[in-house]
């Protein structure tokens, strides 16, 4: 009997169940020999070829065409419309590094909308992105047939290495996305920033106008319609029941002054008078007033920033400190207001509990949003147990003179 039979025979004898030496170990499944991220990096070193040749062709049908034809009238704009569709090349590009090779690169920020047929133009003719998608397509021929070449040459003869090879050949080609077609430079990057901000301030304005609006419908609105009602009942009863009608305008005074009051709440939440009239410092210690704990307040600026900073530190301010009276359960807190170079810094402590966190439901997520989209930074430093410090930046801009 052979050796692998008699193996097998002492394996299944049941004297032999128990003993580990016998035992016979299960094979792994069968599986392919390269991962799924090596299958993706040879396809899309295989790929190069056909979609170099085609950017290729593009680059140089468009370019010399357009240069060819400039001593005409239909060059130029012919040149404008070929960098016009490079961009499109470079998008799907960059949408094939990013399923194939894992390459996140950010989106170049569209062409600003221009007025007027040599606008567009000009503003076409030197686009550094779509001069970049250009180069990158008369690059990539060469560089397409080498990589098509190697890899299925290597998936024919060399496959035990191929993950390697495809390895180094991939990682080329992420250095060129990254350098040719990813954002031109920080102005680039800088420019998406800004349009997501103002997609913030947007939203964050129209949710304060709709807050203004409720405010006035259920408060003074409602109350001043009241009475009105009050004040046309009292007067049919002025003849009839003088002393029931000036009972009637008694209570209406009564319910004048709360609508008063409910519009000066109003105001003090749209732009306080105190802020206008005497300063950050004279508005925070205002506000600070009304907050649940004692707290100390510290300004130290050599002028008053623009009217824009001033309320957004304002409203920042006044924000946290509403955090500190619902949620810190502290004994004290401290304000303190200054200025670095051109940076408007705040800064609020408490004794509190601590634990405070930018998702935590507080409002300080939403604070930072704001604060993000006028170019400012929110920090906040809370461990268990306290104390909790959050510190606020702004950009300094000075007040224009009268």
């Amino acid at each position: 009997m052979s050796p692998d039979h008699e193996s097998a025979a002492s394996a299944g004898s049941p004297g032999s169940a128990g003993s580990p030496a016998s035992a016979v170990a299960p094979r792994p499944p069968v599986r392919f020999a390269y991962g799924k991220e090596t299958w993706k990096e040879i396809s899309f070193l295989l790929s190069n070829l056909f979609t170099a040749l085609a950017g290729f062709v593009y680059a140089v049908v468009t370019v010399l065409l357009g240069v060819g034809l400039s001593v005409t009238v239909i060059g130029l704009p012919l040149l404008a419309l070929g960098l016009g569709g490079a961009r499109w090349i470079g998008r799907s590009e960059r949408a094939r590094a990013r399923a194939l090779l894992g390459v996140r690169v950010v989106e170049p920020s569209r062409m600003p909308p221009r007025r007027g047929f040599f606008a567009w133009l000009w503003s076409s003719l030197k686009d550094p992105v779509a001069w970049r998608t250009q180069l990158y397509g008369l690059i990539r021929l060469p560089w397409g047939i080498v990589t098509f070449t190697v890899t299925l040459v290597s998936l024919l003869v060399l496959w035990p290495v191929l993950p390697f090879i495809s390895r180094g050949l991939s990682n080329a080609d992420r250095g060129m996305v990254r350098g040719l077609l990813s954002p031109s430079d920080e102005l680039e990057r800088r420019i998406a920033e800004l349009e997501s901000d103002r997609g913030v301030v947007v939203d964050t304005a129209a949710a304060d106008l709709r807050r203004i609006e409720r405010d006035l419908h259920d408060g003074a609105q409602a109350r001043l319609v009241a009475l009105a009602m009050g004040l046309g009942l009292a007067k049919e009863k002025l003849l009839e029941d003088p002393e029931g009608a000036a009972a009637m305008v008694d209570e209406a005074h009564g319910e004048v002054k709360l609508a008063l009051q409910e519009l000066r709440d109003l105001a003090r939440g749209i732009h306080p008078a105190v802020l206008t009239d005497r300063g950050l410092g004279a508005a925070l210690s205002s506000v600070s007033a009304r907050c649940t704990v004692p707290v100390k307040v510290s300004v130290d600026l050599p002028e008053r920033p623009a009217e824009a900073i001033e309320g957004i530190a304002y409203f920042t301010v006044s924000e946290l400190l509403q955090n500190v009276s619902k949620h810190a359960r502290a004994r004290t807190a401290s304000v303190e207001v200054w200025r670095v170079e051109n940076r408007l810094m705040l800064q609020v402590r408490d004794d509190g509990l601590g634990g405070a966190r930018l998702d935590g439901g507080t409002g300080l997520a939403g604070l930072t949003e704001r604060l993000g989209a006028v170019d400012g930074l929110l920090v906040v430093d809370s461990p268990e147990g306290g104390p909790t410090t959050v510190t606020a930046e702004l950009p300094w801009r000075s007040r224009p003179a009268a």
